[in-house]
């Protein structure tokens, strides 16, 4: 839909004629732009020779020109007109920044002296873009496509962000928010197995800022902020106010060296293992176009702070290290909190004393627990992005540390574990742009915490040590865009846990994946049942519809279907014979979005 006279006119196709209009209105912009930049170099050139005050007065800024003032009403998409002033001054690039006026001001309305906002302007085709496998307007907020709408000194400002309301529907009550924990369907001992779960949400409303600067022609500074309301307070409920807090979802700086190939990046933003469309850079992440907070299981990611040196061989060849914030999870066949002892093992009368995490202190949340972890992870990723596609492939190394008070001993001591895994990652066009395939995989030991079903990343061996857990995850994305405002899509996805577990004194298996369990209870209401989860499957569909554009801004709706299946590993009924606890999960989401500034 586009805006024509202020009247939104749905679906209404370009016709040749104003194709051929607009061609000549860029025609003659570009011939102005020539023209207006060689007057102003030749007034610039006066004024430093000497000109006259009155020579001087002639300078008009380039912002109060009526040629400067049109509104070039392009990103409305080919075809789009628009008569309406613009009211931000337009800049012209051409290579080199233009002569600034003596009455420039610190803060003002539109992009800095020099910018390129026509440029812009010209290049984008659609105000939302949903050709890509991962468009910004989904996955993020596509704040890059858009204008600045002010600038400070040198600085531009840009905005962008999104009002969204979800309604989620699940058939197992999870008491989960617009993210589901795909991990928590419960078995059918549960009464919540079963229950459906209906739940409306705004929490996922996102803002973004970024800021650019441009010191040179080959360098580039920006910051970028973006958050949203998935934080919750200690009066947070869902009765009255439903007062849930703002978060922060990333908050980074990144320089960039373009004559160097150099890019470095500081601050929260999508880890380096997380799939990329193009290169290593950041909001160009491969993230699943789907409508849950959470992904799908077999996805690889993050949001954690870091840093980041990349570098890149004529934007074609990639190469990223990352040095990341590390955290662990932590799996079990019985309860064992920080400072618990482990089952005695052989002639011992008692099992080692374990130490692993702490409760948040100082601005951390106290009702968390945070693992000791004696370094960070540290991530290196190459990438090639050629004419049939982009592909990955990285390395993930993670170090795990335990304080463990030996049986019979006075004293502890520090015991510090190796674990990681290799992944990649692909995203091929299928013979046409308006059919893309996604695809990622890892697999390691010690890597559950960067995959949205948090399996464990470690258990316990019988000496107290932090031992890895053997995992391996992936999913298959199709992306279809049948129309430039429809996109579909289809993912797999599984995740998998190998075993990590011993046998104490008292007979029993303890670890991950024991096979000893009587896990008979899991199939029968009220039953006792402590299944560790091997495996998760899942199959998601769904799409997005772009059928609201104006000067007003977008509206977008989708929606999304998603099955689970849980398996657990094997236990027995406690009368000899094995069973293998499953149980399945539905959701069903239908989401709005307003984009405000798009």
């Amino acid at each position: 839909m586009r805006a024509w006279g202020g009247v939104a006119a749905f679906g209404t196709p370009a016709r040749a004629d104003d194709d051929d209009e607009l061609a000549a209105i860029k025609a003659q912009i570009r011939s102005l732009e020539t023209r207006v930049v060689a007057i102003e170099k030749h007034r610039h050139a006066r004024h430093e020779t000497g000109s006259t005050a009155g020579q001087g007065r002639q300078h008009t800024a380039l912002s109060e020109r009526p040629s400067a003032r049109r509104n070039v009403a392009l990103r409305n998409g080919a075809g789009a007109e628009d008569d309406t002033p613009l009211e931000q001054p337009v800049r012209f690039s051409n290579g080199e920044p233009p002569a600034e006026s003596a009455h420039t001001p610190f803060f003002h309305l539109g992009g800095p002296p020099g910018g390129s906002q026509l440029a812009a302007a010209q290049e984008q085709k659609s105000s939302i873009d949903l050709s890509s496998s991962s468009p910004l307007a989904i996955t993020q907020t596509s704040v890059d496509r858009l204008p600045p709408v002010f600038s400070i000194g040198n600085i531009s400002v840009r905005i962008g962000g999104f009002l969204e309301l979800s309604n989620i529907w699940r058939d197992s009550n999870l008491t989960s928010g617009p993210a589901t924990a795909w991990n928590n369907f419960p078995y059918a001992n549960s009464p919540n197995h079963g229950l459906s779960e209906e739940r409306l949400s705004a929490q996922l409303s996102r803002l973004s800022t970024l800021l650019e600067a441009n010191p040179s022609a080959s360098t580039r500074l920006q910051a970028y902020i973006e958050s949203d309301f998935g934080g919750s307070g200690g009066s947070t409920n869902s009765v009255q106010i439903n007062g849930y807090v703002p978060r922060l979802r990333q908050g980074y700086f990144t320089f960039t060296q373009k004559d160097w190939g150099f890019h470095l990046l500081m601050g929260q933003a999508w880890s380096l293992t997380t799939g990329y469309a193009k290169g290593v850079l950041p909001r160009n992440e491969q993230l699943p176009a789907v409508t849950d907070n959470n992904q799908i299981p077999g996805i690889t990611f993050t949001r954690v702070p870091q840093i980041r040196i990349g570098k890149d061989w004529g934007q074609k060849y990639w190469l990223a290290l990352s040095i990341e914030d590390p955290q662990a999870t932590v799996g079990y066949s019985s309860t064992l909190s920080s400072g618990g002892r482990l089952p005695a093992v052989g002639d011992n009368a008692e099992g080692p004393r374990v130490y692993y995490a702490n409760a948040g202190g100082v601005l951390l949340n106290p009702d968390t627990q945070y693992t000791d972890n004696p370094v960070p992870d540290i991530v290196l990723k190459g990438a090639v992005d050629t004419s049939v596609g982009h592909y990955e492939v990285f390395g993930l190394a993670r170090w795990f540390r335990s304080v463990i008070q030996s049986p019979g001993a006075n004293h502890t001591h520090k015991d510090t574990q190796f674990g990681g895994g290799v992944g990649g990652g692909m995203t091929v066009p299928l013979g046409t742009p308006k059919l893309q395939l996604t695809g990622n995989v890892i697999a390691g030991e010690g890597i559950g915490r960067y995959g949205p079903s948090l399996l464990p990343d470690t258990t316990f061996n019988s000496r107290g040590q932090l031992t890895p857990v053997p995992e391996m995850r992936g999913a298959l994305g199709l992306i279809g865009h049948p129309d430039k405002s429809v996109l579909l899509y289809l993912y797999g996805g599984v995740e998998t846990a190998g075993r990590r577990r011993y046998t104490a004194a008292d007979g029993n298996q303890y670890g991950y994946g024991v096979n000893d369990q009587n896990l008979g209870g899991c199939d029968i209401e009220f039953g006792t049942c402590n299944a560790q989860t091997r495996t998760l499957a899942s199959f998601t569909t769904g799409g997005w519809w772009h059928f609201l554009d104006g000067q007003w801004g977008s509206v977008m709706g989708g929606v999304q279907y998603t099955y689970i299946r849980k398996f657990a590993f094997r236990g027995n009924d406690g009368m000899g014979n094995s069973v293998y606890p499953t149980t399945t999960g539905n959701t069903v989401y239908v989401t709005f979005r307003y984009l405000p500034f798009q």
